[in-house]
């Protein structure tokens, strides 16, 4: 029977499939298993079914048992796991795609919304039990008519996309390539990243951790937008760069941040904590139970299918 090792715990209809389909070795106490644990508790595995959180670089991959062909990443991004080097020791990783995207998209509107209209600021007036409503109190923006950028008009993008124009937005988007009519949707076209933040009201990040998009939000590229912008993050934490946007903040370049993913994570830049139009969440892009489902029941179809055919569908290396 193969030997699949999982790295964290997932849920128990999920972990109910895995042992009867394999000899699962399960993470029970979801203990976030250290670079030398990984290796170790996966000696003599045939595939990892592993999380975002995983830090599986060049090092811990040549240190891999030679048993395990697939490392099945919990997860639509992959930039925890490094690929070529995966792919020099036959060692295939797999994503999820398409299952996290209307669930990633509805909290990119949350998030829109929550620094839009001030919403960690009226939380702590309600706890503090001392505000009084006046004509000026809490005044924030209004979405509609507003033009929302969106960075990458992938799956996620475009599912944001349909959503902002129910608010009344204007969308417009950069992306590698121009999308056909059918896909933009209307949508407005930039063809590079300072025509798109020049117009961008609000900024939706939602494009792939690359090394071109790393602090792709920076202190000059902060400059590009219009005074007063908005931007906002549910791709992945190293596309801003921190101490620029904090000082963005603080000048009022910029109005309002809404971050789910940011550099660190759980360990949060200290300066967005100081600033009342933050509005943070714990990375929470896929976590409803229909889609945290749906994404492990993929991660083990790609083991499924992996082991029965030698191939994978999702397959990214």
């Amino acid at each position: 029977m193969k030997k699949v090792l999982i790295t964290r715990k997932l849920l128990r209809s999920n972990e109910e499939r895995l042992s009867k389909l394999w000899d699962a070795k399960l993470n029970l106490n979801d203990e976030i298993y250290s670079q030398n644990q990984l290796i170790e508790l996966s000696k003599d595995c045939d595939g990892i079914l592993s999380s975002i959180v995983d830090k599986i670089d060049e090092e811990t991959i040549n240190k891999l048992s030679d048993s395990v062909k697939i490392i099945s990443n919990f997860a639509v991004g992959f930039g925890n796991i490094d690929i070529k080097t995966a792919r020099k020791k036959n060692i295939i990783v797999t994503n999820t795609p398409d299952v996290l995207t209307n669930a990633t998209a509805e909290i990119a509107m949350l998030l829109i919304l929550g620094a839009a209209r001030r919403a960690s600021e009226g939380i702590k007036w309600v706890r503090n039990k001392n505000w009084k409503w006046s004509a000026d109190f809490l005044i924030g923006k209004q979405l509609e008519d507003s033009r929302l950028g969106i960075l990458g008009m992938g799956r996620i993008g475009r599912a944001v996309a349909l959503r902002a124009k129910s608010f009344g937005m204007k969308i417009h988007y950069h992306n590698r390539s121009k999308l056909n009519s059918d896909l933009e949707a209307g949508a407005t076209y930039h063809n590079n990243i300072q025509s798109l933040f020049s117009v961008s009201d609000i900024l939706s990040i939602n494009c792939p951790a690359t090394s071109e998009t790393k602090n792709i939000i920076n202190k000059e590229t902060l400059e590009f937008f219009p005074q007063g912008a908005i931007i906002t993050n549910s791709a992945r934490g190293d596309m801003i760069n921190d101490e620029a946007m904090v000082q963005a903040l603080i000048n009022k370049r910029i109005y309002a941040l809404g971050l789910d993913v940011y550099n660190g994570e759980p360990d949060i830049h200290s300066g967005y904590l100081n600033q009342p139009n933050v509005f943070i969440l714990p990375h929470l892009g896929s976590a409803t139970k229909k889609t945290r489902t749906a994404m492990a029941d993929l991660a083990i179809d790609n083991i499924e299918e992996y082991f029965k055919t030698g191939k994978c569908t999702n397959i990214v290396n």
